[in-house]
Order: structure tokens, then sequence, then C-alpha cells
């Protein structure tokens, strides 16, 4: 690809979220995984004047990847030759490249979600709290609760099932 075909704010825009997930598999810290994916565009903005890059999709997940393990190096944190199946006992690069574009597609569905319905929702799925917890919290019914939650299901199920339909159809 040559230097002007490529757009760096199209590809932020299409990699950044799916990138700090991948690198948040290796790290564990989502602000260390935002810091990896910085530099990682910083890279390859560097790099655009002086190197012609064919893939840059795959540029990038490559240079996530080195960096995280770089961090993890420096930090004593894991030994030396990891990848995410080392970290995680299950996935391989290829999977958790996969994992991390599917969870960059959910949470793009959840922030259409309404701002009240993505507060129950992340509330319940993401820290845990129970119906009854996040009613008091905000001050709500657990009725009103059960419906912010059963809406934003739905919503992500539609959600994947049009991103799904688009790319497979």
């Amino acid at each position: 690809m040559n230097k002007s075909a490529i757009d760096i704010d199209k590809i932020f825009k299409c990699y950044y979220r799916p990138l700090c997930l991948y690198a948040l598999h290796y790290v564990h810290n989502p602000d260390i995984s935002e810091d990896i994916v910085q530099d990682s565009f910083f890279s390859l903005w560097e790099r655009i004047n002086s190197v012609e890059i064919e893939n840059v999709k795959a540029y990038l997940y490559k240079t996530v990847r080195n960096r995280s393990l770089d961090y993890l190096k420096e930090n004593s944190i894991y030994e030396t030759n990891l990848s995410p199946f080392d970290l995680e006992d299950i996935l391989t690069d290829e999977e958790a490249e996969e994992r991390s574009l599917a969870e960059a597609r959910m949470w793009t569905i959840i922030d259409t979600l309404s701002e009240r319905c993505r507060e129950v929702f992340l509330l319940n799925k993401r820290d845990g709290m129970k119906y009854k917890e996040i009613a008091d919290r905000l001050h709500i019914s657990v009725n009103t609760v059960d419906n912010h939650i059963s809406k934003a299901l739905r919503l992500i199920r539609e959600g994947a099932q049009k991103i799904y339909i688009f790319l497979f159809n």
C-alpha cells in the first residue's frame, strides 16, 4: 500500500478498540493496553513516510503483540516467549485477534444504548452487581433494572445479527 493510500484516521477508528482489547489479553491492564496501542499507531505514523507497509492490519497487530510482550518482559511479569495461548491457556494469536474484533463490535453496540440502559447493563454484566443492588444505587425499581438489561441484551443480539448478516451475506 503506498503512502498516499493510507488514511491514518480511518485506520485508527477501525482498529483502535480491537487492538486495545488484543493488548489487554497480554497485559491485563486497560491503561497499559491503550498506551501500547497508541505507541503502535505512532510507530505506524513514523514508518508511513519511510517504509512501504503492505498490510496495515497485520503490521498493527504484530506491533501491538511485540510491544505487549516487551512490556511484560521489561516488568518481569512473565517469561519471554509468550503468546495469548500462554497467558490464557487457550488462545492463539489468531484467536485473540478474532476475540478482540468480536469484543470491539460488542462494545460498539453497547455504546449505542441509551445512557441509563448502558449504565444498568454494565453495572450488572461488567461489575457483577445484582439487580437489587443496582436498583438501590440508581434509585429505580428492580423491574426497571430487569427491563433495561433485557432491552440491552436484545439490542446486542440484534446488532450482532446485523453485523453477521452484513459480513457473511
